[in-house]
């Protein structure tokens, strides 16, 4: 008797079962020693438009160079260099900055123009331009209720004394 011939499609099942399944990271053997290196793919980390500039205070920079002159084996100012983010061109301008002027010479500066100081003058003209402002609008005022007396004076038909004559008597 003949043996019947086996079916392709178990292995068409797990071709299919392999495409079904759904992109998820997975590891990948980098080596065949004892213990394989796997590489696991990351997503993707954010990445800011743009990067913030760093600035340091002058307690931080002196505390930093503190700790860089305490560091007496090899190995230890760069463990210090990378603990705190900076490079060594951070530690030669600071201490450059605190032979010339300790915390002054630290402290960090304004960035743009500098501001000038506004002149006596200009604070004196605003002053005045205020005054003017107000003393405007009280003079409006007046002439406002002196039309609605002249007007009220003509309805109820009271003459009005002019000006030259009420000064005479």
């Amino acid at each position: 008797m003949a043996t019947p011939k086996k079916a392709k499609h178990p292995r068409r099942a797990s071709a299919a079962r392999k495409e079904a399944v759904p992109d998820v990271p997975s590891s990948t053997n980098v080596s065949n020693s004892a213990a394989p290196l796997r590489v696991v793919p990351l997503a993707e980390p954010e990445v800011p438009e743009r990067a913030a500039r760093r600035r340091f205070t002058a307690e931080y920079k002196l505390q930093v160079l503190r700790q860089a002159e305490t560091c007496a084996s090899p190995g230890d100012l760069g463990a210090l260099l990378r603990r705190e983010g900076l490079y060594s061109s951070h530690l030669t301008t600071w201490r450059r900055q605190r032979e010339q002027g300790s915390l002054a010479a630290l402290s960090p500066k304004k960035r743009g123009r500098p501001t000038v100081p506004p002149s006596p003058l200009a604070r004196r003209v605003a002053e005045l331009e205020r005054e003017n402002a107000r003393l405007t609008q009280r003079l409006q005022q007046a002439e406002t209720i002196i039309a609605v007396q002249k007007k009220l004076s003509e309805a109820l038909g009271i003459p009005l004394i002019p000006a030259d004559t009420a000064r005479s008597s």
